[in-house]
């Protein structure tokens, strides 16, 4: 049986991991010509680097969730039936939920607490919060997902 499609096209994610890892190749590309050229690397190059990595593994942890790819134990799945299946899918997508949940809290707490002392980046200067305001952000997108996911495994009679 066909597993139901997501309402929210998977393109998004897939169209962003695309340009993510783009502009990273991109970035990495005039680093090391740079570096060749002058003999020196350019700090904001590995600074947004990083940024870059934890966005593009983010954006494809959503991805993963909402095609349900995640790591999984088909040793105990595969010995279930239909019902024990789908009750290991909404445990599975549950925990998800839960552990991104907890992760945006904290992560927004962490954002915040580096826009309040006003923390800067070594290399550009920038305010640290810029990059970490992500990690909540793209957290709930993976719960959301996850909780998508819950939800066609409920809908879905063995």
């Amino acid at each position: 049986m066909q597993e139901p499609r997501p309402r929210v096209p998977l393109a998004i994610e897939d169209w962003l991991s695309v340009l993510i890892l783009a502009a990273l190749s991109l970035i990495t590309l005039l680093n090391v010509v740079l570096r060749y050229w002058t003999h020196s690397s350019i700090a904001w190059t590995e600074e947004i680097s990083i940024f870059l990595m934890m966005v593009l593994a983010l954006v494809a942890g959503s991805a993963a969730a909402a095609r349900n790819r995640h790591i999984q134990i088909d040793f105990l799945a595969e010995r279930c039936g239909p019902r024990g299946k789908r009750w290991l899918a909404l445990a599975s997508a549950l925990s998800v939920v839960l552990m991104f949940v907890l992760m945006a809290w904290l992560g927004g707490q962490l954002a915040w607490d580096e826009f309040r002392f006003e923390e800067t980046s070594p290399g550009l200067g920038l305010p640290k919060w810029i990059y970490t305001i992500w990690l909540p952000v793209l957290s709930l997108a993976i719960a959301g997902r996850a909780l998508g996911v819950c939800w066609r495994a409920w809908r879905q009679r063995p």
